[in-house]
């Protein structure tokens, strides 16, 4: 949820970010660009320490690591520094998921993993929805700068992960002792990898071209002010929040993949309503609906890929994977702005968003799933 807060805050801010550097609004939304090319790099980084010390040590030096930079981010003096700290904080937020997600599917029953898997995979709409509602209620006059510093909270969660969670079993069993064995295992998946790595990048085009220029998009096309852009993307994130969980539930009882193949496929249906409405109750519902599906297949996620991951690289292969994914995604802000100066925001939204539902249903339906898989079964390295 923290890490999605900051995130977030630029797509909100853009506008205000882009005035006050005098810059222009392609510039800025080439640092959400920035944020995810590196978060491949802190993927690995945190990735191989996660399967080769535990899970515990890297997530408190990432969460640390990551609420330092967001501080940073409200401090920023020019366009260049605002860019580095982008590229660093993609660095943190690169290194949390995968860990995250690993230690927490580890740790619950495999008959829940679906419906947890979802409430996981939601922090990141809850997020979007703490960053829209502070964009909505905080004084305007008082500037961007400010929303950041509460990018400081995170810090705390590194206290209750040291005294308050425990390292994970799994991987106490399966562990590494020595970083060559690691590689050889991580070699050995390097086929696996590629499929998540082209499925994550569908699941990231998904998100990403729904969301991060969605702001832009109702401020330009339709003229929102910031108070009403800040209730329709809190609304939107309420749909995603609930379908997140419902679809994650339903993939326990259905399978992983036919789970994500319906969920993009009514998104497919909802394009029409989401882009092309012009009453702000017909954009609010496209919004909630639209975010619903999106988030849903999005709650399937953290449990099927490392259900698909084996343990010696559980905490290496999901997050590095998603990462990648993620970078192959992260032209899709820059290249929405492009193309809204030829055929307009509308269009822009509406084709893409039909495209990487295209796209990765047929991704997810090439591959295999191994729903209900039993963790830490495989013998200690």
């Amino acid at each position: 949820m923290l890490d999605a807060f900051d995130y977030f805050l630029v797509t909100l801010t853009l506008t205000d970010i882009a005035a006050e550097f005098h810059e222009s609004h392609e510039r800025i939304a080439f640092s959400l660009t920035i944020t995810l090319a590196f978060r491949p790099v802190g993927a690995l980084i945190f990735g191989l320490m996660a399967d080769r010390y535990g899970r515990r040590l890297p997530m408190i030096i990432d969460l640390i690591f990551y609420s330092v930079v967001e501080v940073c981010t409200g401090l920023a003096p020019n366009y260049a520094t605002f860019m580095i700290l982008r590229a660093l904080f993609g660095i943190g937020m690169g290194g949390e998921w995968g860990v995250g997600a690993t230690l927490a599917m580890e740790k619950v029953p495999a008959k829940w993993r679906g419906v947890l898997s979802g409430l996981l995979q939601e922090g990141y709409a809850a997020g979007y929805l703490l960053a829209a509602a502070c964009y909505g209620f905080f004084p305007h006059r008082l500037g961007w700068r400010p929303l950041f510093f509460i990018g400081g909270i995170p810090a705390l969660l590194a206290l209750f992960i040291r005294f308050g969670v425990k390292e994970s079993q799994v991987w106490e069993r399966t562990r590494h002792h020595n970083w060559r064995a690691l590689g050889r295992e991580i070699l050995k998946n390097a086929k696996l990898f590629f499929y998540l790595m082209i499925l994550m990048a569908g699941m990231n085009l998904c998100s990403h071209g729904t969301q991060d220029m969605y702001p832009t998009f109702l401020k330009s096309a339709h003229g929102f002010s910031q108070a009403k852009v800040g209730w329709v993307i809190a609304i939107m994130q309420i749909g995603a929040i609930t379908g997140g969980i419902a679809v994650g539930l339903l993939s326990d009882r259905i399978g992983r993949r036919i789970a994500i193949f319906i969920s993009l496929a009514l998104a497919i249906l909802i394009i029409p309503l989401w882009a092309f409405s012009y009453s702000i109750v017909a954009l609010i519902l496209g919004a909630f609906l639209i975010q619903f599906m999106v988030q849903g297949a999005w709650g399937v996620i953290p449990a099927h890929i490392t259900e698909l991951s084996p343990d010696s690289v559980r905490g290496f292969l999901p997050g590095f994977s998603y990462q990648c994914g993620a970078l192959i995604a992260g032209l899709i802000p820059f290249v929405q702005t492009i193309l809204a100066k030829h055929i307009s925001y509308t269009r822009t939204m509406a084709l893409t968003a039909l495209a990487v539902f295209v796209y990765t249903i047929i991704v997810i339906l090439s591959g295999s799933e191994k729903r209900g898989q039993e963790f830490g079964a495989a013998e200690a390295r």
